[in-house]
């Protein structure tokens, strides 16, 4: 949501369009499962998650009064990045803004980074919007 607002921002004051991408990552589901109705499963929650997401965005785009276009795109057994680059190309898009999770250590060796991959490889400047989670369950704890 972070990165909706940022992008919307960036929408507003450019009076552009704003595509809003939700990708479905098989890629990361099939991975470690062995039954295929399970790996099924899980996908067929990431896509109804994934629109989910886009509506909100998209109600949010509308009370803001910013036009948004929301696409969901299938992983089709790549990277989130490769599909994010795709979809970029195809939009012929003038910025890529995106959030991060922020991963480090372990997990990040892991899991890999889309941002920053995107953030390599895209022709066009990328904003990163880093979630502020960790911020705000140290606000609640009393730390800043």
């Amino acid at each position: 949501m972070r990165g909706l607002q940022e992008a919307m921002g960036l929408a507003r004051a450019g009076r552009v369009r704003l595509r809003v991408l939700n990708v479905v990552d098989e890629l990361s589901v099939v991975a470690g499962i062995e039954s295929y109705a399970v790996a099924t499963d899980l996908i067929d929650s990431l896509r109804a998650s994934g629109q989910s997401a886009l509506d909100t965005a998209a109600a949010i785009a509308e009370k803001a009064r910013v036009k948004a276009e929301c696409v969901l795109r299938e992983g089709r057994n790549r990277a989130v990045s490769d599909a994010i680059l795709d979809e970029a190309k195809k939009w012929r898009a003038d910025v890529i803004v995106m959030g991060t999770h922020g991963r480090r250590g372990m997990n990040r060796l892991l899991l890999g980074s889309d941002a920053e991959r995107v953030l390599r490889e895209s022709p066009v400047p990328v904003l990163l919007v880093k979630d502020d989670k960790r911020r705000t369950w140290q606000k609640r704890r009393g730390r800043t």
